[in-house]
């Protein structure tokens, strides 16, 4: 952050608005290619009011679709590079049990990717990890890559590069205009600053943000439960830190999925939450969301034994969905110099090493590293209004 005394800039090679993971990764490669950068974020860090804090978020190269699997190799050497850059641990491999019906089309698709034969069937699941009790009939397949991302810790730690190559992060600047044009110019409510680019990674504020540069993108932020829940009887539930994540496909009763993380944040407990949530205005979020407790309690109930009923504390978090659930990575229609990063849709974190790289890229005019074609502005119609 910029000391209070320092003289503050006021130009710079590129600007991102938005200090959250992805906006921090795409300023931590564009300071390691030499661009002057400005992070800024409208929250005093660390916050809790966006989509990147917590102790933890899953890691894994399990995916349904094959563009995002090919992205994780390249993440996970990029984690690790961060761990070494700054000595510190930011990943646990635990593993992944992945749940759903024989014959999922995702279940497939993700033992496809994965390039594992092994299908588990509950009773070699429970032998397995006997804290899972999966319903009969119900099939597994094992992410072996997968574990815990240490997310405090990364957000700390991946600032913390930048600004060693010499970046500025100026938090607690809410960011009031964008004035497009060859030079950008970005009014916040500390100062003005002009960039001839700038890159917009502002979670759920990005469609406001766009708004004001003619674009309506189908961005829906959603209020989330994160749920802890204890065990019944401390160690007896085969859960602890070193237990497996587990994430469900193609359940009737979760549509949406519902994932789980070992005992990390509260000892004793285990990090279980439905994959979806209440639509909600990111300045309004402490409003009481429709509740998916009940859902989450009758899958613990049956799938988690070992585990208490109700949650034993409940935080919650931020999604930016998009329709299809996959991400906006592009330059802005009609002002080139403009990159939009948004609709993470609750499994971004993972993959913001290579996200920042390719916005970076974008940023930068240069052929992105991976085909960009799923990541277009241009799949969702009509997007363009008084920009035109």
């Amino acid at each position: 952050m910029t000391a209070p005394s320092q003289p503050q800039k006021s130009t710079y090679d590129v600007i991102v608005i938005g200090a959250g993971i992805q906006g921090s990764f795409t300023a931590y490669h564009l300071a390691q290619r030499h661009q002057d950068t400005l992070l800024l974020e409208q929250f005093l860090v660390p916050h809790s009011r966006g989509s990147s804090h917590g102790q933890s978020r899953i890691i894994r190269s399990a995916y349904p679709q094959e563009f995002y699997s090919r992205m994780m190799p390249e993440c996970f050497r990029l984690w690790q590079q961060l761990e070494a850059e700054t000595g510190t641990t930011l990943y646990r491999q635990t593993g992944l049990v992945l749940l759903g019906p024989p014959g999922e089309p995702e279940l497939e698709a993700c033992r496809r990717n994965l390039g594992v034969e092994e299908v588990l069937d509950a009773a070699a699941l429970s032998r397995r990890f006997p804290g899972f009790q999966m319903q009969a009939g119900q099939v597994a397949v094992l992410d072996s890559t997968a574990g815990v991302l240490f997310a405090d810790r990364a957000l700390r730690a991946v600032q913390e590069v930048f600004r060693r190559h010499g970046g500025t992060l100026r938090d607690g600047e809410k960011v009031l205009s964008i004035q497009p044009g060859a030079t950008v110019t970005v009014t916040t409510t500390a100062g003005v600053y002009k960039a001839p680019r700038l890159i917009i990674t502002a979670g759920a504020w990005t469609g406001a943000f766009v708004e004001q540069l003619g674009l309506r993108l189908p961005l829906q932020p959603l209020r989330i439960n994160v749920c802890y829940w204890r065990e019944k009887q401390p160690g007896s539930a085969g859960l602890g830190s070193v237990s497996p994540c587990f994430l469900t496909l193609g359940l009737s009763q979760a549509p949406h999925g519902i994932y789980g993380l070992p005992s990390i944040e509260y000892p004793g407990m285990m990090k279980v939450c439905y994959h979806h949530g209440s639509p909600t205005d990111p300045d309004k979020r402490d409003q009481a969301p429709s509740s998916d407790i009940a859902l989450l309690s009758s899958f613990i109930s049956s799938y988690l034994p070992g585990l208490e009923s109700q949650p034993a504390v409940m935080e919650t978090c931020l999604y930016t969905n998009t329709p299809d659930e996959d991400f906006i990575l592009d330059r802005h229609p009609k002002f080139s110099n403009i990159v939009i990063g948004a609709g993470f849709s609750g499994h971004g974190f993972k993959l913001a090493p290579v996200v920042g790289k390719l916005l970076c890229e974008l940023s930068l005019g240069e052929e992105p590293s991976y085909n960009m074609a799923h990541f277009a502005i241009s799949r969702f119609p009509g997007v363009l209004g008084a920009a035109q």
